[in-house]
């Protein structure tokens, strides 16, 4: 028993690397598709501003407010259902509470890795420009023709010097803020309506679910005001975002626990009933055994 969960935590956490480690790639060596702009465009020539939602903060909120409410409410789940047994682990029994909250916790920064690298691989592909590349870019526009309407420029002579902000001015589509904000939020919304079970005022769990909500939709939102997107890259990541939440809850979670179906054996006594109608007939029950 011990081996096999050593195992599985083994095979999780190396599975957990394989998506995580392109993420990083991104990051350190990742170049976005190279795209022009036209003459025309104005959606592009807003002015560059700071973050409302900074990017630590996103990270640091996002995460850490799904894996406290993980533990604390494992913590009571085990306490009050006493559900789980002690694991042993490398010859030491582990605390039932803290076993299932490490499996949670696990499957939930699986679905944010799987998030983010899918989010990751859509910004590098499309490259899609942000509505502030113009000012981050500043073009030299004496090498620029636009006495053609609609004229496509590329490549895009710019003066700026700052390659990390000329990098990022090319990761539009769709919005990392979105997405993230929506996976762990929704998904800690989802996980409140499982696992939020213990006497508590009605409305409790509802205002924590409408709190989560409020966070996503306002960093959502501050990505728009702050022209670091397009409307439409913030949807998009909003679903993206969404979308995994759903999936990771209810197919790769132990929140919605899948019942197999049970093996009749050879000789079994099994019970049939007929029912003929829902409106106060007669129910025929029947008793047979299963061949050989």
């Amino acid at each position: 028993m011990e081996r096999r969960h050593i195992f599985r935590g083994t095979v999780n956490f190396i599975l957990l690397l394989i998506v995580a480690i392109p993420i990083l790639l991104f990051f350190l060596i990742g170049e976005p598709y190279q795209r022009g702009f036209n003459c025309d465009d104005d959606s592009l020539r807003y002015p560059y501003i700071d973050s409302t939602v900074h990017t630590l903060v996103l990270y640091f909120v996002g995460t850490g407010l799904p894996v406290i409410a993980i533990f604390l409410l494992e913590f009571v789940r085990t306490r009050r259902e006493s559900v789980g047994k002690p694991v042993k682990l490398f010859g030491r029994d582990m605390n039932p509470w803290f076993w299932a909250a490490y499996c949670s916790v696990g499957t939930f920064l699986f679905g944010c890795a799987c998030s983010q690298l899918s989010t990751d691989i859509a910004k590098y592909t499309i490259g899609r420009l942000r509505p502030h590349f113009i000012d981050i870019c500043k073009p030299d526009w004496s090498k620029i023709n636009c006495s053609v309407p609609y004229q496509y420029i590329f490549p895009i002579p710019c003066t700026a010097t700052d390659a990390h902000r000329m990098k990022e001015a090319r990761l539009s589509f769709p919005s990392g803020h979105a997405s993230f904000s929506a996976y762990t939020m929704i998904y800690l919304v989802i996980y409140l309506q499982v696992r939020f079970r213990f006497r508590a005022p009605e409305l409790l769990r509802p205002f924590l679910q409408f709190i989560c909500l409020l966070l996503t939709f306002y960093t959502s939102l501050s990505r728009i005001s702050d022209y670091k997107h397009h409307w439409s890259d913030v949807l998009s990541g909003f679903v993206l975002g969404a979308v995994v939440a759903v999936l990771i809850a209810v197919y790769f979670s132990d929140l919605f626990p899948r019942e197999l179906p049970t093996q009749i054996k050879k000789g079994q006594e099994v019970f049939l009933q007929e029912y003929t109608g829902t409106d106060g007939h007669e129910t025929h029950t029947a008793r047979t055994n299963v061949a050989d």
